[in-house]
């Protein structure tokens, strides 16, 4: 059948109007995209073999220091406490951040673990046997399911309920922690709105009238001789939010383990005042 008049007219105008809807398409797939930015900030470091990645949320792009450390998986040691909480949360484990598990008088060198824990302080102090006890209650069962079901780092526990994060066989990488923490902000992860409330809570580092910071730290030895730290978190404003994980790594424990300990997170703070997020 041949088209009338008024088809044909049609056909015209589309055909005219191609190549201004291509690139009005191309324009569009090109915004979409992430945007990527690799940045030279080796001088918060001080010489430490480190990496830094950052998410900003409003602009939907990435800033990264050292990109294939930020793709590396290490021990998530300490940081771990995050998704360890919103389980314990989960499993009724704990009811809340003031539920308290008793000291099991052990002394230990940190002097502010031997003592009775809650959920709030216990995160706050990052005290490990807290946790350990918090894991082993939860069941390696139950913990398999939910580190699956987030989809955290290699996911493998198999090196013991009470120290698979502790520079054992669970391994996370700076940019996959970032996701995690996104996903918690967004309450975009297989728990109650009440679980990540309580968890966002109890990250609050700093809160002022122009932003609040939630984050968490990780320090562990690895192998017998290498210390990882790590400093991860995001910066929240009513308008906008930034992601960031930060982690330095040594292979000469007895050498660094006390200038990480001081500067994991100095250094990812460094960074977020020179960036003017905080």
């Amino acid at each position: 059948m041949r088209p009338g008049k008024g088809g044909t007219t049609t056909l015209m105008v589309h055909r005219s109007f191609l190549p201004f809807l291509l690139l009005l398409l191309t324009f569009a797939s090109a915004r979409s995209q992430p945007e990527e930015k690799v940045q030279d900030l080796s001088a918060y470091f001080h010489g430490l073999n480190g990496a830094f990645v950052l998410f900003d949320q409003g602009t939907n792009s990435w800033m990264r220091f050292n990109p294939e450390r930020c793709r590396t998986r290490y021990s998530p040691a300490s940081t771990f406490k995050i998704p360890n909480s919103l389980i314990g949360l989960e499993t009724a484990e704990i009811r809340d951040q003031h539920f308290v598990i008793p000291w099991d008088s052990v002394q230990r060198s940190n002097k502010a673990w031997n003592r009775d824990h809650d959920l709030q302080s216990a995160i706050a102090n990052s005290v490990v046997w807290y946790y350990q006890e918090l894991a082993r209650r939860v069941g390696e069962k139950r913990m398999k399911e939910f580190v699956e079901k987030i989809g955290y780092g290699n996911m493998d526990i198999s090196g013991g309920i009470d120290r698979f994060w502790l520079g054992s066989t669970l391994e996370i990488s700076a940019d996959e922690q970032v996701d995690f923490l996104r996903r918690l902000h967004a309450n975009a992860l297989p728990f109650s709105a009440r679980s990540m409330d309580i968890v966002r809570n109890i990250l609050t580092l700093e809160k002022t009238d122009r932003y609040t910071l939630r984050g968490k730290t990780g320090f562990t030895d690895f192998n017998g001789h290498c210390v990882i730290g790590w400093f991860v978190g995001y910066v929240e404003t009513p308008q906008n939010a930034w992601f960031f994980a930060s982690n330095v790594l040594s292979d000469n424990a007895e050498r660094d383990s006390d200038t990480i300990m001081k500067e994991r997170k100095e250094i990812a703070l460094r960074i977020l005042r020179n960036l003017g997020l905080l």
